[in-house]
């Protein structure tokens, strides 16, 4: 062995020696790293929604929000998160935060048509964008720069907070069979679908989700839609009404929003903003993951123990459905620039979405039921 080769080995030895004894034993240990301290007081955020405390799907949208912002800033900043009526009513979301009364609100942006009316295209349009349509509108079709410019008069920064996915046409007391059926009906069913409903010759009101069991059951309302069969079973529809029907023509992918307070979030360090925002995204997802995993288990529940009568709304109803929404998205935009602007935006994306769809995602699915 040469001299060099000697020294090459008798350093490594050398240096192998000082690891091992500097650990403690032959295999140095990884120790759990805790959260990195910079020694800033703690940020103490509230959250309030329109949806029951912890309710199942959009009621845990807002709490697993919290939680991801909890555990990626180590404890930094808490957000604590109210029901519906807890702190506000359900229907105050929107104006506690923005008058800054909170700073942070989840609900649905189509409540607030009447003070926003472009806000109804950020939740669902009837026969509009699914689920992943929505998606990508919002993040790649100039959806969530239009969102945000018509929140900023109101001191709001809007981020997408949930999606549950197609919805089911609702609860009645009696069957549909032709347009008909709906003369006199009174619905609960808000955004632009009450307005449709409301030209079918129905009467239709919005309530928030904690009063429509006890409308139905009282006889106040004679039918209402919700979300579908995961949040339907919880709240026991099928307890005070027969019907079933779907398809949900008029919520296709209704998408939930986190409202921010923006000089809340503008007192924010950088990496709380970007750590707000990436929590909002994986809570946007995770729930459109649940209820695509929940949606059939539990609508099997209500056919076969709660012997439920599910049933499809007649073609001719849809169509006659669709003229009516085509008249009332004319009417529903001519006086709003705002509007208008959203809804060009929304409309071309969803005609060319809609024709690589027909050879991709419904073609599929087309074959995959093939026999």
């Amino acid at each position: 062995m040469s001299k060099v080769m000697k020294m090459k080995r008798l350093l490594v030895i050398g240096l192998t020696t000082i690891i091992i004894a500097c650990s403690g034993s032959e295999k140095p240990q990884v120790q759990d790293q805790e959260c990195f301290s910079t020694g800033e007081k703690t940020i103490k955020w509230t959250m309030v929604t329109t949806w029951p405390k912890n309710f199942p799907g959009l009621g845990m949208g807002p709490e697993n929000f919290s939680d991801y912002v909890n555990e990626m800033t180590c404890g930094r900043m808490q957000i604590k998160v109210y029901g519906a009526g807890e702190f506000v009513p359900a229907l105050g979301v929107f104006d506690a935060v923005s008058q800054g009364n909170v700073q942070l609100g989840h609900g649905a942006s189509y409540y607030w048509t009447g003070k926003v009316k472009s806000s109804q295209f950020f939740t669902a349009v009837p026969f509009g964008l699914t689920a992943q349509e929505m998606n990508g509108w919002l993040n790649y079709g100039g959806g969530m720069e239009l969102w945000e410019e018509a929140y900023a008069p109101f001191n709001l920064i809007p981020l997408a907070g949930g999606n549950s996915g197609v919805q089911m046409a609702g609860w009645f007391k009696k069957e549909i069979n032709s347009l008909k059926d709906l003369k006199g009906l009174k619905m609960r069913i808000p955004g632009l679908a009450g307005e449709v409903f409301t030209r079918a010759g129905a009467e239709t009101v919005t309530l928030p989700g904690n009063e429509i069991f006890l409308s139905l059951q009282q006889g106040v309302v004679d039918a209402a839609e919700w979300v579908g069969p995961y949040n339907d079973l919880t709240f026991g529809f099928h307890q005070v009404a027969d019907y079933y029907y779907y398809p949900g023509w008029h919520e296709p992918g209704s998408t939930l929003e986190i409202i921010i307070n923006k000089d809340a979030y503008e007192s924010l360090p950088k990496d709380l903003k970007a750590i707000i925002k990436y929590a909002a995204k994986s809570a946007n997802q995770e729930m459109l993951d649940e209820y695509t995993a929940r949606n059939n288990k539990a609508l099997t529940e209500l056919i076969d123990k709660h012997d439920v009568d599910l049933r499809k709304l007649p073609d001719s109803v849809l169509r006659e459905l669709k003229k009516i929404t085509d008249d009332v998205m004319q009417d529903f935009i001519q006086d709003d620039p705002m509007a208008q602007k959203v809804y060009k935006s929304y409309s071309e994306f969803k005609e060319q979405v809609i024709n690589y769809h027909r050879i991709s995602e419904k073609a599929y699915i087309d074959t995959r039921e093939l026999d």
